[in-house]
């Protein structure tokens, strides 16, 4: 009702000082949980979020200055459940992830960073499923937040622009695969759209045991219900 009032009256919503950082703060100092305002209900974890951080995530095409930040989010992902003293071969080197971007840019493959203050915090970018021509309207994805940021909807917001990207880019089918006991990412997954049609089993070994991994995938476009461009 308050919100309502303050509208009619004619207040921009986004100069509402009930809405402003202040505002929360002064309520968790004279005690209301921070879960609840008592002037407008319960606020969602999202709502929280915006109220304490307004720095916006930027997602942008990523550039050859995000290559060494991109690289640490990759290797500390990877290197989870790995005891130490196993040899990691894959891990690309600076120079080599400055040339898979350039390939990847002349594919038209999206490659982006997501941004907060300037620091890279996250990134995701897709390869074709298989290298034969029959494959080239599909795309496999990744997506990789810094630990530190997650649960900020950074991932959500990677998922979304390249969902995008790869649309206009006449793609026609996104595939992925996921690590079978990550019900986060299999959530964000399943919210934008993506069907899990497969399981591998016991193909990882972290954490001193095997692992599943479940395969999922989204049309995009036409999906297959048109013939291709």
């Amino acid at each position: 009702m308050l919100l309502t009032f303050w509208l009619r009256i004619g207040f921009p919503e986004n100069r509402n000082p009930l809405f402003g950082p202040m505002l929360l703060t002064f309520w968790l100092r004279i005690g209301f949980p921070e879960n609840r305002n008592p002037l407008f209900g319960p606020m969602r974890r999202g709502q929280r979020r915006a109220m304490q951080n307004e720095t916006p995530i930027i997602i942008r095409p990523s550039r050859d200055a995000d290559v060494e930040p991109m690289l640490a989010i990759y290797r500390r992902h990877i290197r989870r459940g790995i005891e130490a003293g196993v040899e990691d071969s894959g891990t690309p080197q600076p120079d080599d992830l400055r040339d898979r971007r350039k390939n990847l840019r002349n594919r038209r493959l999206p490659h982006l960073a997501a941004t907060l203050g300037g620091e890279v915090v996250g990134y995701a970018y897709v390869v074709l499923f298989r290298k034969r021509p029959a494959y080239r309207f599909t795309v496999k994805h990744s997506i990789y937040v810094h630990h530190d940021h997650l649960g900020r909807g950074i991932g959500r917001l990677l998922m979304q622009a390249l969902i995008d990207a790869c649309a206009a880019a006449g793609f026609r089918q996104m595939i992925g695969y996921i690590d079978a006991e990550n019900t986060a990412s299999l959530a964000l997954h399943e919210r934008f759209g993506f069907a899990r049609v497969g399981l591998l089993p016991g193909v990882a070994y972290r954490y001193g045991k095997w692992s599943d991994s479940v395969m999922v995938q989204r049309s995009l476009g036409a999906g297959a219900t048109l013939p291709a461009p």
